[in-house]
């Protein structure tokens, strides 16, 4: 009697040995089928990166080594200074003579102010234009509804830059127009909004905190009493000169 129950016994073991063994084997399977199909879809997500990183590297004009090849091969035939690494968004006279081209070369504490400018805000531009342009900025214009003509009046305006695209951010602009070759000479770059009040506001006063405290980025704080205030940390701290 005690055989036939140690048979039965080893019996049942082994089927649920077997009942186990094949449940592993099909997690094991499951497990295989999901690590092939990650793989899979890693491989593709890299592989199409690979091909967009490529097309990018073709057709992007800003491409470092594609500019150096172009550079060291059919730029060698052109005479001397007339390619240079870096620019500026200094106007020119037409004709120049050699001490004016002197005179341009040399930057001086030479800032920037760009601002994204519709016809509506023409007020407010004039009058943030008239403080900065007394402390030796440099203007440029984006004129996001394309409208030009209507700012000629402005007896400014033939100091400023002028550029136009039809319905585009102040993103678009600068990544364009913007760009560190053009702009590393000027010591500041304002990039701001046109509907900004400037009744309170000192272009000079500012450079000389940003300058005394080392600042790379920063902001002029809002004024407490301002309609459209959508951070708090940008209020304007009464009793110090700035704030982190």
């Amino acid at each position: 009697m005690k055989s036939i129950k140690t048979w039965r016994l080893l019996k049942r073991n082994s089927f649920s040995d077997g009942v186990k063994f094949g449940v592993k084997m099909k997690q094991l399977q499951f497990m295989a089928i999901m690590c092939t199909v990650m793989l899979f879809v890693v491989y593709r997500t890299t592989y199409y990166q690979y091909k967009q990183t490529e097309m990018e590297a073709k057709f992007s004009p800003f491409d470092i080594s594609k500019g150096s090849r172009f550079s060291s091969g059919r730029l060698k035939s052109l005479p001397r200074g007339i390619v240079q690494a870096r620019s500026d968004l200094e106007l020119r006279p037409l004709w120049s003579t050699s001490s004016s081209r002197k005179k341009f070369g040399v930057y001086s504490n030479r800032n920037l102010l760009a601002i994204p400018a519709g016809i509506k805000q023409k007020d407010n531009v004039d009058a943030i234009v008239r403080k900065f342009l007394p402390e030796n900025f440099t203007v440029i214009l984006f004129h996001y509804d394309g409208d030009v003509n209507a700012w000629r009046g402005l007896d400014w305006s033939n100091k400023a830059i002028h550029i136009a695209a039809q319905n585009q951010t102040k993103w678009w602009f600068a990544k364009r127009f913007l760009h560190p070759d053009v702009v590393s000479n000027y010591d500041y770059i304002f990039l701001w909004d046109e509907d900004l009040g400037v009744e309170n506001f000192d272009p000079r006063r500012y450079l000389e905190i940003v300058k005394s405290e080392g600042f790379e980025i920063s902001q002029p704080a809002l004024d407490p009493n301002s309609t459209e205030i959508h951070h708090k940390f940008t209020i304007r701290a009464r009793t110090k000169k700035f704030h982190r």
